[in-house]
């Protein structure tokens, strides 16, 4: 009796703090915002496996299959590469496909002609690339032309594009061939290092030495000064570009941006940040006060930053660090990659790699044993062997843009409707995937110079090859990067037989680890001694 009473009143307590417990403020927030999550979750889901299939746009389905392979490539199972292989190829026949891309909705382009369209025609819909770092918290990467957009975009391009015309090539292929000679020659002095190389790490060397002249007036000569600041800050400012966890960094900044910021996360280590803009003030300072005019782009932006006029965006220092930055990573990592994959090309092909010879030793003939701007200019097989490697390794693997105003797409190909693009929409390009197509390019992976002769290169359907991009956001700087790399193969050449080796990896296979075209184990070749 006694016992049946306490567990009466025990229950009465039990049922009188669970009431008390559900009327509280704090316990109804906490369930409603559980309910908000689960209905946002519920949401996303629903708009990722049917956003597409409700416009009626050949779709990469959220089936078994794709989840695996989407998760596949964000453990590290899959390349990126392969992974975006397999999405360009899901629909071979569709002009474009709708993809989730996360949690966003975009449009992944096949049809060439709709990305002339896009890129060129109908450029003033699609004005701006994505972007997802706030200027404000990291100027270094935010305020870059890459990631500006509308007016301010418009304005840095005009005030940057004098520093890359033909003239200003001119001008500074003298700096940039003092690079190559001076990294060639100390080559030709080391020939231990030459039996088994890893020209990835090499030519980075080389490409800081290049920017840091050109854009910055140092000299710098990396391979003899091997820990020079310029070198081990862009060796830090690269290591954001692999791992699972920079993936999931990049994926939350994206998907997040104002989370980021509150927490603070960021790229770039501060050191890096604050090293780059030192040397930027310290260059614009002592310009000022001995009247420094050196032609490059520090010069051309510090004419900006004194301009007077109310109509522009007033420039900032942080504005011309960011310029200087962009270039400078630009230059020493994808140029730098460019110019391994050309070389690797050159090793594992031996008679395209003699003709290219011949071509060089003409114009070094014909030049007393020195190259020129002009000479160099002229070397046809020298296009053709670069285009062919930009071809096969395009330095992005895709392109986007987001549209900025109202946009009506075509059909995506019979029996599917037309496409109402609304502003903020995500456009893709899958430049990789176009470049490795048999239909725009027979046997694609075999390496082939001869698709960009005179005689062929016209059969080359227009926007089925775009290294750089087209129309008026083409890569601001792929004439200084074409002239540093044919300079330098150009003086390999001169001295050295390029050659395969135990651990050079042909056919390459991709790192599953990297966003960029990177081989597992790095780029490997040694390098014969030529006779005089």
């Amino acid at each position: 009796m006694f016992y049946a009473a306490f567990r009466a009143s025990r229950f009465l307590v039990t049922v009188t703090m669970d009431s008390s417990l559900l009327s509280s403020p704090f316990t109804l927030l906490l369930i409603t915002l559980i309910v908000i999550g689960v209905i946002k979750v519920i949401a996303i889901i629903y708009n990722m496996y049917f956003y597409w299939k409700n416009k009626g746009v050949p779709y990469l389905p959220e089936s078994l299959p794709s989840l695996l392979t989407d998760w596949k490539m964000l453990l590290g199972r899959i390349s990126f590469v392969n992974y975006c292989q397999y999405i360009y190829d899901y629909f071979p026949n569709a002009k474009y496909i709708g993809i989730m891309d996360a949690t966003t909705p975009a449009v992944l382009l096949r049809d060439p002609e709709l990305i002339k369209d896009i890129m060129v025609k109908d450029f003033e819909h699609f004005l701006d690339h994505r972007t997802f770092v706030d200027e404000d918290m990291e100027p270094l990467f935010g305020k870059n032309i890459f990631f500006l957009r509308g007016d301010r975009w418009r304005e840095m391009r005009t005030i940057l594009s004098p520093s890359f015309t033909a003239s200003k090539m001119k001008f500074m292929f003298n700096l940039i061939s003092k690079c190559s000679k001076d990294f060639v020659d100390y080559l030709a002095d080391h020939p231990e290092i030459c039996q088994a190389i890893e020209t990835k790490g090499a030519f980075r060397r080389y490409t800081n030495d290049v920017i840091a002249t050109a854009a910055f007036g140092i000299s710098v000569n990396s391979m003899k000064d091997q820990d020079n600041e310029f070198y081990k800050r862009g060796v830090e400012a690269t290591k954001f570009s692999s791992g699972l966890l920079t993936t999931a960094k990049f994926i939350f900044m994206r998907e997040c941006p104002r989370l980021a910021k509150w927490m603070g996360i960021t790229f770039f280590p501060t050191t890096t940040a604050t090293f780059f803009k030192t040397v930027v003030e310290e260059t614009i300072k002592a310009r000022e006060e001995q009247g420094i005019v050196r032609p490059d782009m520090i010069h051309i932006l510090m004419q900006a930053w004194d301009k007077k006029d109310s109509s522009v965006h007033k420039m900032t220092i942080d504005d011309i660090v960011s310029q200087a930055f962009i270039f400078f990573l630009a230059g020493f990592d994808t140029t730098s990659t460019l110019m391994c994959f050309a070389i690797h090309e050159l090793a594992v092909n031996q008679e395209i790699q003699n003709r290219l010879r011949k071509e060089v030793q003409l114009y070094l003939a014909e030049g007393n044993g020195e190259i020129s701007y002009d000479s160099l200019s002229k070397m046809s097989y020298m296009d053709m062997v670069i285009s062919e490697a930009l071809r096969k390794y395009p330095p992005v693997v895709f392109l986007d843009r987001i549209c900025t105003k109202k946009y009506e797409l075509p059909p995506a190909g019979p029996g599917y409707k037309n496409v109402i693009l609304k502003p903020d929409s995500l456009l893709m390009f899958p430049i990789y995937g176009l470049h490795r197509d048999p239909q725009y390019f027979p046997n694609p992976n075999k390496f082939d110079p001869e698709r960009f002769s005179e005689e062929n290169k016209d059969n080359i359907v227009p926007y089925s090859y775009l290294p750089f991009g087209q129309g008026p956001r083409k890569c601001i700087g792929n004439r200084f990067a074409l002239m540093e790399t044919k300079i330098l193969i150009a003086h390999l050449l001169q001295k050295f037989t390029l050659k395969t080796m135990e651990k050079t990896v042909e056919p390459i296979v991709y790192d599953k680890n990297e966003f960029t075209l990177q081989p597992v184990g790095g780029f490997w070749i040694s390098l014969e001694k030529r006779e005089k």
